[in-house]
């Protein structure tokens, strides 16, 4: 096989798509875990896990007040306030994206071919003679051996390595969830405690 074809049958296809769609998929789960994490934290629920409201946190603190009296003097004294604010106003909404990936694949593909040929020959001869009172006889006994042999071996080596780089930000938000913070921001109350 040639090192062309070697290449060729390397599903490329898969190597640098496989990191692709999972970038892709992780994408989304990490759009479906920061909705998740606006429902979970955001918002109050029914024993039903219907959404009741959004989740307020209150407090109180002092703060100095001007206070005028009868005659006109003006004073300044501490006044307790109580605030009220929608917990996912105070929070950092995790909305992660994927803003580079890199795919980085590298081949090493090493070739060998061996072969090799013997040949052998062989030649066996063999005269024998007869002589006496009567006919002569004589005799020959020959034998040729030939002998071939050939080997051949084929080593390939291959080598992959793969390297993916992602480099994930904190997205701005969407529209939608800017908006729903916005009404949120709207719904703080600051109103003073009762004496």
């Amino acid at each position: 096989m040639a090192l062309g074809d070697e290449l060729g049958s390397l599903n490329f296809e898969s190597m640098i798509g496989g990191p692709l769609i999972a970038v892709i998929k992780a994408q989304t789960q990490s759009s479906i875990a920061a909705v998740d994490f606006i429902k979970a934290v955001g918002f109050d629920h029914d024993a039903a896990g219907a959404i009741t409201g959004p989740t307020m946190v209150s407090f109180t603190y002092s703060k100095p007040v001007e206070q005028k009296d009868a005659n006109g003097v003006v004073t300044v004294v501490p006044r307790d306030y109580k605030l009220t604010v929608p917990f996912l106003t105070m929070l950092p909404i995790p909305f992660i994206r994927v803003e580079e990936t890199t795919v980085d694949f590298n081949a090493k593909i090493t070739s060998v071919n061996e072969s090799s040929s013997s040949t052998q020959h062989g030649l066996n001869a063999e005269l024998g003679g007869k002589a006496g009172w009567g006919p002569v006889s004589v005799s020959l006994k020959v034998s040729y051996s030939f002998k071939k042999s050939t080997a051949s071996s084929e080593k390939i080596e291959r080598t992959y390595s793969m390297a993916v780089h992602v480099r994930a930000v904190q997205d701005e938000l969407p529209a939608g969830t800017e908006r729903l913070l916005s009404i949120l921001e709207n719904s703080i109350k600051e109103v003073p405690v009762a004496a």
